[in-house]
């Protein structure tokens, strides 16, 4: 379970990692969500290419406008538009890599990055796209020789260190990875991505330095779920159970909406700190955000029966049943309340 749970978040890590570093800045989302803003932006982009039909740029911000948006057919058209005038733009050869990468075409986009790196070879932002992608399609000597030139080219290069890193975990090199993700904490300490896949390797290992890097990773983002639910689940598992409540306790004040995080509190509380009280509040919150969790009425069952509340105990067995026809826990549930009963009328 440890070992899937840190590959899952490595695999979906790396792909927002590439297309975050996308088209930079002029991201009109940046200047506010609402359809009435996207529309005001996009009509003044319309108007700048009827303005300038002969400006290559003005083609090329309304591509990185359509690309934010997902728009990728009109942004395509825009930024080969604006290769046409100008084919010695860098930049507009990154922007299309992007695009005929969410396109699902890996290939050309190299081409693309390739004519991009031909036109600014010292270009640490191509380098590092160009290792990025070798990276995705598995071609991890070139991957790393794209990283050593971003490295000649800038020393202080967390996002380099960082690439390579996945590299050597996807080769099964853990401990040069985790020198190298030290590296990138180390050259920018507010590296989030970093942090992470710290706390996911050293959690393989049981390491009490996990909870160290998870908590960095909080405190840069204050509001990830992710972050918060991986630090409690870590204080879960080795027996810090104050801190693992706490951890929940600020995931429902960031997402009243997440499940898991009531569900854990009453879990520990049932378990491990015999409080079946609690552990009922807390089941019961996790029942009223997802009605169809029937974990939960099976727990909130067993703490009514701990509690010797065996028609509640019943009740919640039964509604576990309800929605998980013959979950073997529930059937066992109301088997013992089946003893409990005939043993109370003798």
């Amino acid at each position: 379970m440890r070992n899937s749970r840190g590959l899952v978040f490595f695999a979906a890590f790396l792909v927002l990692a590439f297309l975050a570093a996308g088209c930079g800045s002029g991201n009109p989302e940046e200047k506010g969500s609402s359809n009435d803003t996207l529309g005001i932006t996009i009509g003044q982009l319309d108007r700048d290419v009827a303005d300038d039909p002969g400006n290559p740029r003005v083609y090329h911000e309304r591509a990185r406008y359509y690309y934010v948006t997902r728009d990728l057919d009109r942004a395509v058209i825009d930024v080969r538009k604006a290769i046409s005038l100008n084919e010695k733009e860098p930049s507009f050869y990154l922007t299309l890599a992007d695009i005929l990468l969410l396109q699902g075409k890996p290939d050309e986009s190299k081409t693309a990055l390739e004519r991009a790196l031909s036109l600014d070879p010292g270009s640490n932002k191509t380098l590092l796209k160009l290792a990025k992608l070798n990276l995705i399609m598995k071609e991890y000597g070139v991957c790393f020789d794209y990283v050593n030139k971003a490295l000649a080219t800038e020393k202080t290069n967390p996002e380099a260190y960082f690439i390579r890193a996945l590299g050597l975990l996807e080769k099964g090199d853990t401990n040069r990875a985790i020198g190298d993700l030290m590296k990138a904490v180390d050259q920018d300490q507010k590296y989030f991505e970093g942090y992470m896949q710290l706390g996911d390797l050293y959690e393989l290992r049981s390491d009490p330095m996990t909870a160290s890097f998870y908590t960095n990773a909080v405190n840069i983002r204050p509001a990830s779920k992710e972050a918060l639910y991986k630090l409690g689940m870590f204080y879960q598992e080795t027996g810090e159970f104050e801190k693992a409540i706490e951890a929940y306790g600020r995931l429902m004040q960031v997402d009243s909406a997440f499940r898991n995080a009531p569900y854990n509190i009453g879990y520990i509380y049932l378990v491990y700190l015999n409080d079946f009280g609690k552990s009922v509040e807390y089941f019961t919150k996790a029942i009223l955000i997802d009605p169809g969790y029937f974990e939960a009425w099976y727990n909130r069952g067993y703490a009514h029966e701990l509690m010797g509340s065996f028609d509640k105990a019943k009740a919640d067995y039964k509604q576990a049943l309800s929605i998980e026809v013959n979950y073997p826990k529930a059937v066992d549930g109301l088997n013992r309340l089946d003893v409990k009963y005939r043993q109370s009328r003798k």
